[in-house]
């Protein structure tokens, strides 16, 4: 029996199956970056009605998925899983454009910290490179954005980052993206990238 209670400081691979052993030290300070990191990145996703909600679907029916190929061992990690995706189903009705109610930097935040804490919680951390992919485009475009125009004195990458700003304003192709467009663009990205996640770990505990 797989014991929840503490994870140890190894690293498991997804897609690979592999585990890399690191010392406890370095394990936490890795922790403390992705938790960080994840936290902002989602605050960052909030920024278009419904775009932290829809992209945050995927990401909770994953994990919800996750428990249900690893077994009764998860089930606690699945149900909380399973209340935050129904929670951000129920909340996405007032919230998807044009919103009603807006999720705003407490809900943004305490998102981005539980999709960190699921991440850690079924210890495999490194998921979050293909699951959250929606959050770290986000964020690479706004570090980019930010780093260019001090680098370049005052030239931009995008038309306004973070990358959703930049659809908005016709970046690239010259087509405006609306909000709507932008929500279904970025929810359907990241499922795609959820059923990818999931077949890269579903067999590391299964039935």
């Amino acid at each position: 029996m797989r014991s929840l209670g503490y994870v140890r400081p190894n690293l498991f691979i997804p897609f690979s199956g592999k585990t890399v052993p690191l010392p406890e030290w370095l394990y936490f300070v890795f922790a403390a970056f992705v938790i960080v990191g994840t936290v902002n990145a989602v605050n960052i996703t909030d920024g278009v009605d419904g775009l932290a909600t829809g992209t945050s679907l995927p990401v909770m029916l994953f994990f919800v998925a996750v428990t249900f190929a690893w077994g009764q061992e998860f089930l606690e990690l699945g149900i909380f899983a399973s209340g935050l995706l129904g929670g951000l189903l129920g909340f996405l009705v007032y919230n998807f454009n044009p919103a009603k109610v807006f999720m705003g930097d407490t809900g943004s935040l305490f998102l981005g910290g539980a999709v960190a804490a699921l991440a850690f919680a079924y210890d495999m951390p490194l998921i979050l490179i293909t699951l959250g992919i929606i959050y770290i485009i986000e964020t690479l475009s706004d570090i980019i954005q930010v780093g260019y125009f001090k680098l370049s004195h005052g030239k931009r990458v995008f038309k306004m980052a973070p990358f959703h700003h930049h659809l908005e304003m016709g970046g690239w192709t010259g087509k405006k993206w609306s909000e709507k467009e932008l929500f279904v663009l970025f929810t359907g990205i990241s499922l795609l990238f959820a059923i990818i996640s999931f077949i890269g770990v579903y067999q590391r505990y299964a039935l």
